[in-house]
């Protein structure tokens, strides 16, 4: 299950935040000093100002990640992006000890604490600090969707949702998310952070019935429904129940007749992506492990 927020934009205002107080300090010796582009002579107050305009003329990006192979055009960059591999969670909220990648959700989550909350859901009543995020989160309820893909016309609620599906074998098939520890692949940061947590996080949340222990708390309640039998999802259509949201909306697709997962080569279509998989091997003429 893919996160609700769209990480692109808060990425890019993180990036931008710490290179710029990497620079604070350059910035202060040149305060009264201005600076001269050498390629088009304008002129700037201060050194991260210039820096920042340079990249329109060089577009250079210096500085690679090991990982996955994405360049940036500054230090700064890099380092707020190798927490996307690494996991590390380096700003910490004081009233509740939730901890954060980067500054900019950090700074969004404590709000959530002081700030005033005006703008309400008219549905469900939940309020927000900000009306984008009211914006985000009445999709929910509306099942907006208006990011749709130029391949094969699925729409989307949010912008990240549609770029990750463009990395799905059907289209592209990229993966530039890499654990470090066992070589693994993810077209997602969100399921590259939760398979490096098997390697690096404690497992605090065991099953009382089998000793199993999870990561996460969200997975030791997936995994009780294979004790219980609990099947809270069910399907509005015909009735049939799933254990999980994501097993349901596959289901869905018998009903609706959507195929999202289309052959390159031949152009059949399939309503679930590994049934694309199985089907492409009479292309390639690989044969199945079992």
């Amino acid at each position: 299950i893919l996160d609700q927020e769209d990480p692109e934009p808060a990425q890019m205002k993180e990036e931008q935040e710490e290179l710029c107080t990497s620079l604070e300090g350059e910035n202060n010796s040149h305060r009264k000093k201005t600076l001269t582009c050498e390629f088009c002579g304008t002129a700037f107050k201060n050194r991260y100002s210039l820096k920042k305009h340079y990249s329109s003329h060089t577009d250079e990006k210096l500085f690679a990640c090991k990982s996955c192979e994405k360049s940036f055009s500054y230090r700064a960059q890099l380092k707020v992006h190798m927490r996307t591999h690494t996991g590390e969670k380096p700003y910490v909220c004081t009233t509740c000890g939730k901890r954060f990648s980067n500054k900019s959700t950090h700074k969004r989550h404590i709000a959530n604490h002081k700030e005033e909350k005006p703008y309400s859901c008219g549905t469900c009543g939940k309020s927000f600090c900000r009306h984008d995020n009211l914006v985000f989160h009445m999709r929910t309820h509306t099942d907006e969707k208006p990011f749709p893909c130029s391949n094969c016309g699925r729409r989307f609620n949010f912008k990240s949702y549609l770029k990750v599906h463009m990395r799905t074998l059907t289209h592209t098939d990229e993966k530039p998310y890499i654990c470090n520890t066992c070589g693994k692949r993810f077209s997602n940061t969100s399921t590259h952070k939760r398979h490096t947590a098997i390697h690096n996080e404690e497992k605090p949340y065991s099953c009382g019935t089998c000793g199993k222990s999870f990561c996460r708390q969200d997975y030791l309640v997936f995994h009780m429904r294979t004790h219980t039998g609990e099947k809270p999802y069910s399907c509005k259509t015909c009735g049939k129940s799933f254990n999980k949201e994501s097993n349901l909306k596959v289901h869905m697709r018998i009903h609706t007749g959507e195929k999202p997962y289309t052959c390159k080569t031949c152009g059949k279509s399939f309503n679930k992506d590994s049934n694309l998989k199985v089907h492409m091997r009479l292309h390639t003429g690989e044969k199945s492990s079992s």
